[in-house]
């Protein structure tokens, strides 16, 4: 529940509007309110990081906003709980008005839900299930540059969870539209939240069955099968894409390995 913060409020301080957060020397701010002037902000706790509770503010700084994906080296743990926070934020500034009658709508002090005081509609946080998924053939792994990735990094396949779709049907279609192949020996992996925006990744890994590599030029800009041991630019530590990988790579050091 949101409450006016204190200058002895202390922890971490998730500080985000419009899907961006205050990132002041670039890093996400620790210490107490009056340390960084928050003292007076309306601010609700939404977790805890070793002992210690992390803080949502839904407002913005004037300077050093930016986006979450510059803290993505944080310990998993933490990162997780900032993405929490954005997407509450979001989801806040998203449900000012009931979509059924147009009323403003406020929060409930219960839980995480946006309430309409003239319909009694009761609106959650909205979740976008994705599908990921390392595809190994032979020694090689395929490696993807995205359209939507503004660096030269080479990751896995993705995408959205279309509406009557199983995750299996997901992963099928996904990497047929964007690669013209097809997988057989699919096997769920892990699963991780994902804020950009609201997603719930959940990966698999995946052999090579038939089909000769041809790109959606729309998604990608190019695609490979990289010999494990020869790989490009990857996704950082501690993303669900980089531990497929690392994964994958394991599967063909050993099976080469042997005699």
């Amino acid at each position: 529940m949101e409450r006016v913060v204190t200058s002895v409020d202390a922890g971490w301080w998730v500080v985000s509007h419009e899907q961006k957060i205050w990132l002041p020397s670039g890093e996400l701010p620790f210490g107490t309110a009056q340390k960084w002037d928050l003292t007076g902000s309306r601010g609700a706790i939404i977790g805890e990081w070793q002992g210690d509770p992390v803080w949502l503010i839904r407002e913005s700084r004037s300077d050093q906003m930016g986006s979450i994906r510059q803290i993505i080296d944080l310990e998993s743990g933490l990162f997780q709980l900032v993405g929490r926070g954005v997407q509450l934020a979001e989801f806040i500034r998203s449900h000012r008005y009931c979509g059924y009658c147009g009323h403003e709508m406020h929060l409930s002090g219960s839980e995480n839900a946006c309430l309409c005081g003239h319909c009694r509609q009761r609106y959650y946080p909205q979740i976008a299930p994705c599908i990921i998924v390392a595809i190994r053939r032979d020694d090689k792994i395929l490696l993807a540059q995205h359209a939507r990735h503004r660096n030269s990094i080479y990751t896995v396949l993705a995408g959205f969870v279309e509406v009557g779709e199983t995750l299996e049907q997901a992963v099928a279609r996904e990497v047929m539209e964007e690669s013209s192949v097809r997988v057989k020996n699919l096997r769920y992996v892990t699963s991780q939240p994902w804020p950009f925006p609201h997603s719930l990744m959940m990966a698999f890994m995946a052999d090579y069955d038939d089909g000769e590599l041809q790109i959606d030029n729309k998604e990608l800009i190019d695609a490979d099968w990289f010999r494990y041991d020869a790989l490009p630019q990857l996704p950082p530590a501690g993303t669900v894409a980089r531990r497929l990988i690392e994964d994958t790579v394991a599967l063909c050091r050993a099976a080469d390995a042997q005699p």
